[in-house]
């Protein structure tokens, strides 16, 4: 492992552990060159998923676009870096049981829909007006408006 201070190889584990979800292991590193201490992260690698964009381009899923697109969608409202994790999680992990190796983005569009409603309705709203391309107000109402309905019947 390459230390991303000097870029010397002369490093030593100091300390293993899972994190949290169990998907993945931190190991904290001493670069023997520097004597600084960093974090790498072990994770199982999946085969490759392509997304299918809506105009039939193909692209491999990539977490960070989707977290982008998340944390934009929750800027200024209270939403931590931590819950937008857990979303983008539950959307990989949601994507990787279908086992296939193609998935669309509108697919992926409306499981991270399912999770954003429950985690912030004006998040759920923002992403939605970008994900289905609202065309005029109209449209932007009757979603908010069928959100709403929702609420009050589970009230």
């Amino acid at each position: 492992m390459r230390c991303p201070y000097c870029d010397s190889t002369n490093t030593r584990v100091l300390d293993s552990r899972s994190t949290e979800d169990d998907r993945a292991i931190r190991r904290r590193r001493l670069c023997e060159d520097c004597d600084r201490r960093f974090s790498t992260y072990e994770r199982y690698e999946d085969s490759t998923i392509m997304v299918v964009k809506k105009d039939d381009t193909r692209e491999a899923y990539d977490p960070t676009k989707l977290i982008a697109g998340i944390v934009k969608s929750c800027q200024k409202r209270p939403v931590t870096m931590a819950d937008i994790e857990k979303v983008a999680r539950n959307v990989e992990t949601r994507i990787n049981h279908t086992g296939n190796k193609e998935i669309s983005s509108t697919y992926i569009g409306e499981l991270v829909m399912d999770e954003l409603k429950e985690l912030d309705p004006v998040a759920y709203v923002r992403f939605a007006s970008v994900y289905r391309e609202f065309k005029d107000v109209d449209s932007f109402y009757e979603e908010i408006k069928s959100l709403k309905d929702k609420k009050d019947a589970s009230s």
